[in-house]
């Protein structure tokens, strides 16, 4: 991709150990909640079921509402000017 007449690096580069620290975070996340589904019996379904699914969603939902806003308001102004025009 250019801008400005100048070819611009890939978005992810650079940045690999914060990736690497938020995949493990919720990837933990994520096993945490199947983990507490193993807790699941007739006398005690709700804790562990709200539990389990409370942070399967949120390990899911966290990293795809970060990735959908990762843009900065300039860029965004940007591309909606170029597309007006």
């Amino acid at each position: 991709m250019y801008s400005n007449g100048k070819n611009t690096a890939h978005s992810g580069e650079g940045r690999l150990v914060g990736n690497i620290v938020s995949f493990v975070i919720f990837f933990v996340m994520f096993s945490a909640g199947i983990y507490t589904l193993g807790f699941w019996e007739l006398d005690n379904a709700w804790l562990p079921t709200l539990l389990g699914f409370a942070l399967m969603f949120l390990a899911f939902a966290i990293p795809m509402h970060l990735m959908s806003h990762s843009e900065k308001a300039e860029a965004r102004i940007a591309a909606s000017a170029a597309q007006q025009q």
